[in-house]
């Protein structure tokens, strides 16, 4: 796994994004410059419209940038094919977004087992995997719940482990906590930091929530498509 010393596991190199809305060009991203370190908790801060998630999915490789590189492990992901793409998604990136993307009709065991499946992880190991990511998440004793048994905070720890199971480099959260309370919400944020600190696992996630933001080990300010000092 990389390491901080090594650099960072992600850089953002001058990116802009651009769309266009009928005859008229809509930038969305502006020039950002930023990085994610390995075993970092990194948060993109914002008001809905700053352009966190169009970054974030130009992180994730779910699109492409305008101008500018995307950086993974040093490697070019912004060039790299769409058959590349998805073999590094499902080997060495999470995705956690608002919608909490579980199957209803399979357990909460057998959501995180999914995830084991997607990246061709063995069977012989699935048992002990999903035991200790739903332990991580605290929910051993939900383990054969379905989604709709399970309450919001609940579903959300469910698509955490489900998201980490397969061991990647990097998880991106895309606003995790919007549909929950302040209470539930610092419960993810707490989850997340064990995360971090017993997987080594680079996080960096979207948030609006100004209560949230003390517990990142690294947060950057965006307003209108860029990235703007404390």
């Amino acid at each position: 796994m990389t390491s901080a010393k090594e650099g960072p596991l992600l850089e953002v190199r001058g990116i802009r994004k651009s769309f266009l809305s009928g005859t008229r060009q809509v930038d969305v991203l502006k020039g950002i410059e930023m990085s994610v370190a390995a075993g970092r908790l990194t948060m993109l801060r914002g008001r809905s419209g700053s352009g966190k998630t169009t970054l974030l999915n130009l992180m994730g490789g779910l699109d492409r940038p305008s101008e500018g590189e995307v950086l993974f492990r040093s490697r070019p992901l912004h060039q790299w094919s769409d058959k590349r793409l998805t073999v590094v998604r499902r080997k060495e990136i999470g995705f956690i977004f608002q919608a909490f993307a579980l199957l209803p009709l399979l357990t909460a065991r057998e959501n995180v087992e999914l995830s084991l499946r997607m990246a061709g992880v063995p069977r012989t190991e699935w048992k002990e995997r999903v035991a200790r990511c739903l332990d991580l998440v605290g929910l051993t004793k939900r383990a054969f719940h379905r989604p709709s048994e399970l309450s919001g905070g609940e579903q959300q720890r469910v698509a955490i482990a489900k998201a980490i199971a397969h061991r990647p480099l990097l998880l991106l959260a895309d606003e995790p906590t919007a549909e929950l309370d302040s209470l539930m919400a610092a419960r993810i944020i707490a989850v997340f930091r064990e995360v971090v600190e017993a997987e080594r696992i680079a996080i960096c996630m979207t948030t609006h929530d100004s209560t949230l933001w003390g517990a990142a080990d690294v947060v950057y300010q965006m307003v209108d498509g860029r990235i703007v000092p404390e």
